[in-house]
């Protein structure tokens, strides 16, 4: 054991120690970047290696936030900017993820799909819904699993919703309009019924949303690190817990 593995452990157990239940965040939102260039700054060849890479690092992610009390984590896997890439990238990016949610349904993870699904590969959609429904009501953490994510359009898809929803009552553009408010929108989003985010986390230094929870994260805290997501290590997970406890949340300016 080299001298920075136990010098590592000593410097968790005392970030673990001064966390209190207050400052444990409900549900922690997860931008995984950074595969790509972690596989290359590895000597690698093929980016498909960072995003295995990173799919196991999430079960070690999970883990960590279900021994704190987190209650729920949403974990952004492929945005729908992604479905651009070129397909020698995409389609193994997509088997990674496929794979990734069925292992999750194995394990027993209360998994939710998170995300325009009309937009996926059937074979995408078909293990979402299986994970789904055999995980629903599972006791434990909630995984939101971000798939063709994109935040302006969970808006618009929710808008929708809520049109399609209104009309089928018989309310007319005009009346909706008069009395529409938050809550209405919040109710059709993919993410309705959960609390939204109090700690948004995003890996390998970049300092923006790129459009992950436009919605929720009107009162989130935000924490970005420089490590690329499969070189996440529980310290900086603990880091990140430290940084939102030390935060003075006033929900306004």
């Amino acid at each position: 054991m080299g001298l920075r593995d136990p010098l590592y452990w000593l410097y968790e157990r005392r970030l673990e120690r001064r966390l209190t239940s207050q400052e444990i965040p409900r549900h922690v939102g997860v931008a995984m970047d950074g595969n790509r260039r972690w596989a290359k700054s590895s000597g690698l060849r093929a980016a498909e290696e960072g995003h295995q890479a990173g799919a196991n690092k999430i079960f070690e992610l999970l883990r960590w936030c279900d021994e704190v009390g987190v209650q729920v984590v949403t974990l952004w896997m492929l945005s729908t900017d992604n479905l651009t890439r070129d397909e020698s990238e995409l389609g193994p990016l997509v088997r990674i993820i496929e794979q990734t949610i069925a292992r999750l349904r194995e394990e027993g993870w209360n998994t939710r799909p998170v995300g325009a699904l009309d937009v996926l590969p059937d074979t995408t959609v078909r293990a979402l819904k299986e994970a789904e429904s055999a995980t629903s009501g599972n006791p434990g953490l909630v995984v939101n699993v971000a798939v063709g994510y994109g935040g302006r359009r969970e808006i618009a898809d929710a808008v929708r919703s809520l049109l399609h929803e209104e009309a089928a009552k018989g309310t007319g553009i005009q009346e909706l309009a008069e009395r529409l408010d938050i809550e209405d929108i919040a109710r059709h989003l993919y993410t309705r019924g959960q609390p939204d985010p109090d700690l948004l986390i995003r890996t390998s230094g970049e300092q923006r949303l790129s459009g992950f929870m436009l919605w929720q994260s009107v009162h989130s805290e935000f924490y970005f690190c420089e490590v690329y997501w499969p070189a996440f290590r529980r310290v900086d997970f603990l880091r990140a817990l430290r940084s939102y406890g030390a935060r003075n949340r006033r929900f306004g300016f």
